[in-house]
Formats: structure tokens, sequence, C-alpha cells
């Protein structure tokens, strides 16, 4: 029972605690000066007009984001067009029936001009294709998928190219699948190693 009268007479110290303070505000408040007052009004406006101005200044980037990437996953997806178009034009050229028919010809011309086609109304888009061969290799653009041998590149240069990559405007939508240079093994020192093993044992 005692316990429950403290507890009680507690929470009503706590409440009156709060009240006064909250009076002792609202005297201050009255105690203020004009000028005070209209500080601590200029203030709040301040900050308000900051906020909206913060907020104004974000909406209008997420619009023009929208504006300027609002296709983009339609147009990563686009991309597996023109892949397939590549690989229908090596699987018929490689095609031993085909090889030397006129049809052949014709053929693959057309998939060249709906392909050609295809990459300028991406260009109208703001989508181009990304350089690699002879580039430097640049982990933000290119994905290394193997090394080649080639003594007369520089080590980490594009020698070439599995799957063109390509940037809408500023933002990376496909990295480019390529090959990179490295230099061969000296097959010289290699013999004179294995020589000199072979002697010694």
């Amino acid at each position: 029972m005692e316990k429950e009268e403290n507890q009680k007479s507690h929470s009503d110290n706590l409440k009156e605690t709060e009240e006064n303070k909250e009076t002792n505000k609202n005297a201050e408040k009255k105690d203020l000066k004009p000028e005070d007052k209209i500080k601590e009004l200029e203030d709040k406006l301040a900050r308000a007009y900051a906020e909206i101005e913060n907020q104004r200044r974000r909406f209008e980037k997420e619009k023009d984001d929208a504006f300027d990437y609002g296709g983009f996953s339609l147009a990563r997806e686009t991309l597996n067009l023109i892949d397939n178009l590549e690989r229908s034009k090596l699987a018929l050229e490689n095609d031993e029936d085909l090889k030397s028919s006129d049809a052949l010809k014709k053929i693959v011309e057309h998939l060249n001009i709906i392909q050609q086609d295809m990459i300028s109304i991406l260009k109208k888009n703001n989508i181009e294709e990304i350089k690699s061969i002879d580039q430097k290799l640049d982990p933000n653009l290119h994905q290394a998928m193997m090394e080649v041998e080639d003594d007369n590149k520089e080590p980490g240069t594009v020698v070439q190219e599995i799957q063109k990559g390509f940037m809408m405007k500023d933002r990376l939508l496909r990295p480019s699948l390529v090959g990179v240079s490295k230099k061969t093994i000296n097959k010289d020192k290699n013999l004179k190693e294995n020589q000199k093993s072979e002697e010694n044992q």
C-alpha cells in the first residue's frame, strides 16, 4: 500500500514539475520583448524557408533523374537484341552449307542494317558504345574475362571484346566483357631452368 502511495505521489510530483516548466516557458515568452519575439519568428521563418528550398531541390533532382534515366531498364533489355543479332550473323557466317551463297550475303547485309539502325536509335537517346579495343583496362567500364599473351601490347591493354559495353549519359548501362593482354612467359628462360635442373640430377 505504501509503495502504491509513494508511486502515486512521485508521478503527481512529476506532473507538477512538467506543468511548472511549461508555465515558466510561457511566462518567459510573455516576458520577451517584441524585438526578441520578431527575431525568434524570423529565425523560425528562415529555417522553414531553408527546409522548403532543400525539398524543392531534392524534388527537382528526382524529376531530372526520372526524365534522364527513366528508360534505363528498357535500354539495358534492348542491348540483348543487339547481342542476338551479332550472334545470328556469326552463326550464319560459320554455317558450312551457306558460306558461299548469295542468300547468306543478303541476309548478313540486312542484319547489319538492322543492327546499325538500332545503334543509331540508342545514340539518339544518349546511349553510346564504350570504346574498348587498345584501351587500358578500366574496372569502371570493362570486365576482364580472360588474359591473352601479347608482347606487342602493354600488359593490361584490352585486345579482345567479347561483348560490347554501353553508357547512358554518364551512367554505366553495361560493362564491356573483354580479353586483356599479358606478357608471354619466356620459354627460353624455362628451357634453361629445366636444363640446369636436369644437370644437377
